[in-house]
């Protein structure tokens, strides 16, 4: 979205920002050779689905936002590995912007001070109008995905990444604030039965299953 926005000349720039370890360095040069202008990784060997949570991920956008003057900001709705659902609106929060989750389909007026931002909810689809500068986290119908073109990523390669440690990143607690106790399987489900009678049914429903 970020790129169809630049497109349309409402971006001027677009910075993709990651937190991890080196291997997300490959998904910052895929995002420049689809069109971001350049990368920020906070470098880190902590577990990004248990030890790095929502919160400190947050407080660092909030870092990086401030640092940069970004003007939108678009994160996922949920993460692939925790899938915590947080992030995007604690740093709404910590950055005192307005948020629209679930983001399906995205305006930008032509004086670039709002947006109308059509979302995803259990009742259907809500249309919206918020002010910018906002925190958006993106629904799946957001956009169709983009591939790179092979030239475009040999451009990739020589656009600016800046690595920064977490120690660079002023007024984050990294230490995790919850702590996964155990993983357990659900239990197996036991196989049905087959009755002969309303009666014999009524029986197992009420002594066996105690339901009734």
């Amino acid at each position: 979205e970020a790129i169809k926005l630049k497109e349309k000349k409402i971006a001027t720039e677009i910075i993709a920002v990651s937190i991890g370890n080196k291997a997300c360095q490959e998904s910052l040069r895929t995002a420049m050779a689809m069109g971001a202008d350049r990368g920020i990784h906070i470098e880190t060997s902590m577990r990004t689905d248990q030890e790095v949570q929502p919160l400190a991920v947050a407080k660092t956008f909030k870092f990086i936002a401030e640092r940069e003057k970004a003007d939108m900001i678009i994160v996922g709705k949920q993460s692939i590995d925790a899938d915590s659902c947080q992030t995007g609106q604690m740093l709404a929060g910590l950055l005192s912007w307005p948020q629209c989750t679930f983001a399906a389909k995205l305006e930008v007026s032509e004086d670039k001070k709002s947006a109308k931002v059509s979302r995803e909810s259990d009742a259907g689809t809500e249309d919206l109008t918020i002010s910018l500068p906002a925190v958006m986290t993106a629904d799946l119908r957001l956009n169709e995905p983009r591939y790179a073109t092979l030239p475009n990523i040999m451009k990739a390669k020589k656009k600016p990444m800046e690595v920064l440690t977490m120690d660079a990143i002023t007024g984050v607690d990294f230490t995790a604030q919850n702590t996964v106790v155990a993983i357990e399987e659900p239990a197996t489900r036991q196989a049905g039965i087959t009755v002969d009678s309303v009666e014999s049914l009524i029986d197992n429903l009420k002594n066996k299953a105690k339901v009734i």
